[in-house]
């Protein structure tokens, strides 16, 4: 247990930090669509460290509904599950995706939700206004790109190397 605490708080180095400026970006330019073709937050989130994006169409919009916990910070989760998780389904918790999960779930608590009292989709939004305007948009792309820094930064601290690659973009606009 010492162990993870130092891990949690101890100074990254340089290339973990350009490891999570990379996940930062990418997710960025994912969601923004102005250089390739727009993605829901989960999905963005997921296609930055490379991962399967099915299922996390699920997340968008909180859930699609709105009314479920926004889909960027429950695609954080999933990711780091996808990743540090046991592959046997009848495995238990890794002891590196509980040191990871325990860690993202303290820093996510600490990432600007404006005026919103919790992660509801529809409550970090609706203070912005039309959910197509710039405003939420804006909002929406600070917040999927600041997961995947988040994610890339539990997988550093937690996963051990090599880290899962960070998708190269194509421009496609």
């Amino acid at each position: 247990m010492a162990e993870s605490r130092h891990a949690a708080v101890r100074p990254l180095t340089e290339g973990e930090r350009d490891y999570i400026a990379r996940a930062r970006d990418t997710a960025f330019v994912l969601y923004e669509g102005v250089r390739t073709p727009h993605r829901s937050c989960g999905i963005a989130v997921a296609e930055t460290f490379g991962l399967p994006t099915r299922s996390y169409q699920a997340l968008r919009r909180g859930g699609i509904t709105g009314t479920g916990t926004c889909g960027a910070l429950r695609a954080g989760e999933q990711a780091l599950g996808e990743i540090l998780g046991d592959p046997d389904p009848t495995g238990a918790v890794t002891p590196a995706l509980r040191d990871a999960i325990t860690w993202y779930q303290g820093a996510a608590a600490k990432i600007d939700r404006g005026d919103s009292p919790d992660t509801i989709c529809n409550n970090l939004v609706r203070p912005l206004g039309d959910f197509a305007g710039p405003r939420r948009k804006a909002f929406c792309t600070r917040l999927a790109a600041e997961v995947a820094a988040l994610t890339a930064e539990a997988l550093v601290r937690f996963g051990g190397e090599p880290w899962p690659s960070i998708t190269v973009i194509e421009e496609t606009r």
